[in-house]
């Protein structure tokens, strides 16, 4: 039997995962998550061990790894899934407070887990899986700055830590999903609304924009499709360093064009 550590278990996408993987028969789970009804639930999945786990603190990882400690030595995988978004401007409303909570859920979330259970993979022969997401690598939209800023810090940190890791041969592999249709998409329409609504200078803009965004929110792309990449990030003997899933095309084609053209046909499109 393989030991998995899965945080942010408690989504849409990290249950739908985490069916695919239990229903191998080789996996037992460790479910880590916030939402007390939601781990109920994965307890009724086959060899699924819920975990009550809040990453952004020290406490709470803490007493996951005394749990996971009590079952195994070794994991054959920590899969990082845990992650929000929060729509809101770079210089408007609470965009502090916003930015410093994305960053300690996406980023330093992360860094405490793989840090704390580092050893139980180190002496399992594991392996570590990071999910960014495309808004890692493509270019930032404007008034979504702060998620493609967090995502861009876990591409960071997931490539220092896989050449880091190599010297010890743990693999490090990072996906890369595009948009599903979760809880969290209907989060970030609802805080858009809020963003139009409030803010003091870019309301137009920002309702001529809308649509754009609904649509690329909308795409109805099968999770089942992500849950399948994280397969092969978990079981491939020799595993790519990133998975692509589910790029969204409109956003791909922004990535062709230079910077300033892309900035031009966003100034065009309010015009």
């Amino acid at each position: 039997m393989n030991y998995v550590l899965f945080t942010g278990a408690t989504g849409d996408l990290g249950r739908c995962c985490i069916e695919e993987i239990v229903k191998t028969g080789d996996w037992t789970v460790f479910a880590g998550g916030t939402n007390k009804a939601r781990l109920a639930e994965l307890e009724k999945l086959p060899n699924v061990i819920p975990l009550e786990l809040d990453v952004t603190s020290e406490e709470s990882v803490e007493a996951a790894y005394q749990t996971v400690r009590s079952y195994t030595y070794v994991l054959d995988a920590v899969v990082n899934f845990a992650g929000i978004h929060v729509f809101t401007s770079m210089v408007e409303g609470d965009c502090v407070k916003d930015i410093e909570k994305m960053l300690n859920v996406n980023v330093m979330g992360m860094v405490r887990v793989n840090k704390r259970f580092f050893e139980m993979v180190r002496i399992g022969h594991g392996r570590i899986v990071n999910c960014s997401s495309e808004s890692g690598w493509m270019t930032p939209q404007p008034f979504n700055g702060p998620y493609p800023m967090t995502k861009y810090a876990v591409e960071a940190y997931n490539d220092s830590l896989r050449r880091e890791l190599m010297y010890l041969n743990i693999p490090v592999i990072k996906l890369q999903p595009g948009s599903f249709k979760t809880q969290l998409t209907n989060k970030i329409y609802e805080d858009f609304d809020k963003a139009i609504a409030s803010t003091n200078y870019y309301k137009k803009i920002l309702s001529t924009m809308k649509p754009m965004m609904t649509m690329e929110l909308g795409l109805d792309h099968d999770p089942r499709k992500l849950a399948k990449k994280l397969m092969l990030a978990l079981t491939a003997k020799l595993p790519r360093t990133k998975y692509k899933v589910c790029t969204g095309k409109l956003l791909l084609t922004l990535e062709l064009l230079p910077d300033k053209v892309v900035d031009i046909a966003y100034k065009a499109i309010v015009r």
